[in-house]
């Protein structure tokens, strides 16, 4: 009798999550642009993390930037880690931001489009897509978010440009 070989592993610790367009968001950024029409500043970390499964991307807003409608000096942190499902040939994006639980409760799934961009669709009870793309020509990545009202319409979220720092 033989031995079977072993099943060859499909995620896992094995399995690093390697991906040259991602790599390219690796470092420390500068973020300006418009969420909900009004301008914003953020810092951003990015760097691979938990066995290089994950990219952690680290949003904090810029110290004079408080929350609307917030009873506190609240700023906005957001923690977004983009990692790969091999079974589903697809992106996955865990969203946890100062909104709390019930917010970043929607995991969010992706696929490339073109070369240098991933669509992420965000199942909430309003959906939205968020899209990340790298443009190769200036060093920066853009990150569009649209988001679906109460009509049925797509209309903008967020548009923001990051620079390296």
């Amino acid at each position: 009798m033989t031995d079977s070989p072993a099943p060859v592993e499909v995620d896992g610790p094995g399995r690093p999550f390697v991906d040259s367009l991602l790599d390219k968001m690796v470092g420390r950024w500068k973020i300006t642009g418009t969420i909900v029409g009004r301008p914003i500043q953020q810092d951003c970390d990015v760097e691979w993390v938990l066995n290089h499964q994950f990219l952690k991307v680290h949003f904090v807003a810029a110290e004079d930037e408080k929350l609307p409608g917030s009873t506190k000096e609240t700023r906005y942190e957001a923690l977004v880690f983009f990692g790969y499902d091999n079974m589903s040939e697809r992106y996955v994006a865990h969203w946890l931001d100062v909104y709390g639980g019930r917010f970043s409760e929607a995991l969010g799934y992706g696929h490339k489009e073109g070369t240098n961009s991933i669509r992420f669709v965000f199942e909430y009870d309003v959906p939205l897509h968020n899209t990340i793309t790298w443009d190769p020509m200036n060093g920066r990545w853009r990150m569009v978010i649209i988001q679906k009202n109460q009509q049925g319409e797509w209309k903008q979220f967020a548009d923001e440009t990051f620079g390296r720092v």
